[in-house]
């Protein structure tokens, strides 16, 4: 039976399915941002977990960053908060990280494709 490629993405990725549970997959990039990946550093750490593959993951400074002039301060403080969450989170799972996600700023969704880190498997 013809399976569609997002069928084919899916199955390639599965790592184990249990009965009635649901699929562990294996995700072989992270893109991350300064908004929601603050909690999911934190449940690892609140879990005992490291970051398995920190050379699969790319950061980059995309909700709360201005989008003219960057050498502007950052006048939200939660914007800023959250931008210096996610640089401490960075320098412990990868020092290099954070100096690189200062270069890669832009939209999560675009920068993928744009440097040619997201593409069809």
């Amino acid at each position: 039976m013809p399976r569609t490629i997002i069928e084919k993405l899916w199955d390639s990725h599965v790592v184990d399915q249990q009965p009635r549970a649901p699929a562990l997959l294996y995700i072989d990039l992270h893109l991350v941002h300064e908004v929601t990946s603050p909690q999911a550093f934190q449940g690892l750490r609140e879990r005992g977990l490291k970051v398995r593959r920190p050379d699969l993951t790319i950061a980059t400074a995309d909700h709360s960053i201005p989008t003219t002039d960057r050498s502007l301060p950052i006048v939200d403080e939660i914007a800023a908060k959250q931008l210096a969450q996610l640089r401490g989170q960075l320098r412990r799972i990868r020092p290099s990280l954070s100096r690189r996600s200062q270069r890669l700023q832009g939209v999560v969704h675009v920068i993928g494709p744009e440097l040619g880190l997201t593409q069809p498997a």
